[in-house]
């Protein structure tokens, strides 16, 4: 990260500049320098357009890697332990908190003696496509960073591209990981989505969530999660943000039933909340 600055004041704008480090170092764990930097700007732009006091100096390389399992026995593998890759992006950070976000209520559920069967193991069934998925992203931001002549002209197509709505759209959600949906099957198009941040009467959605439970949010006031009352919290709101009667949300957020029926609703219950308590 290079830092202009004006008559020695710090400029308001900071400009970040990546360099291929080809050469430079056999050592990775050796800091970069200034005049390294300098060094390969003069080669891949001709010039080092005089750069100086930078903020940030680093290196990363492109290794991407995923661990073929995410559990073995008590053995649970999270964030940079299961997948690495380049930082472009900026995807791994996110990447990591949502794995975090799906494995603890299901430790949880297991310490608490509620888990239902295979709900542990479907943390890796559900965590390791998507970052599968997001590691390829990387890899094609990487290609797209190359001086050389053919990524160039990806480069500049891909850049056209994301002039249409749909495209711009559909990477922001791979990017952001706002499109991740879990295969909890087709029956509605919600389910396996995180929900958004709905308003409700009582405030905001997510602010319902912070206590890791799931919740039930209701807009018809007929149904009932009696038997699952400490492990669901039931919502009656009749908030025009939600255009479906009710949906059952996992402590994670994400959709685990739509409808609106009683006896549809108890059948996905043990699902993923284990037995009812009499």
């Amino acid at each position: 990260m290079c830092d202009p600055r004006q008559q020695g004041r710090v400029a308001s704008r900071a400009t970040l500049v990546v360099v291929p480090a080809e050469g430079m170092a056999e050592d990775r764990t050796v800091p970069p320098t200034i005049e390294e930097f300098r060094q390969q700007l003069r080669v891949f732009a001709g010039a080092d357009f005089g750069v100086h006091s930078p903020r940030w100096l680093s290196r990363f390389g492109d290794a991407t890697r995923q661990a073929e399992r995410y559990r073995v026995d008590r053995v649970l593998l999270a964030g940079d332990a299961a997948h690495i890759h380049p930082p472009v992006g900026g995807q791994g950070l996110n990447l990591g908190i949502q794995d975090a976000f799906n494995l603890s209520w299901k430790l949880a559920a297991e310490i608490n003696g509620w888990a239902p069967e295979g709900l542990l193991d479907s943390y890796h069934t559900e965590r390791h496509p998507v970052a599968a998925d997001v590691l390829e992203n990387p890899r094609a931001q990487m290609q797209l960073l190359s001086p050389e002549p053919g990524p160039q002209a990806v480069r500049r197509l891909v850049s056209e591209l994301m002039d249409f709505e749909n495209v711009h759209r559909y990477l922001i959600e791979k990017i952001t990981a706002i499109g991740v949906r879990y295969d909890f099957g087709d029956r509605h198009a919600l389910l396996g989505r995180r929900m958004r941040d709905i308003g409700l009467k009582r405030g905001r959605l997510y602010e319902l969530l912070h206590d890791g439970r799931g919740l039930l949010l209701d807009r018809t006031g007929r149904l009932s999660v009696t038997g699952w009352a400490d492990r669901i919290d039931h919502v009656v709101d009749g908030t025009e943000e939600l255009d479906v009667p009710a949906v059952l949300l996992r402590p994670d957020g994400h959709v685990a039933w739509v409808g609106e029926e009683q006896a549809d609703l108890l059948s996905q219950l043990p699902r993923w909340f284990g037995a009812a308590v009499s």
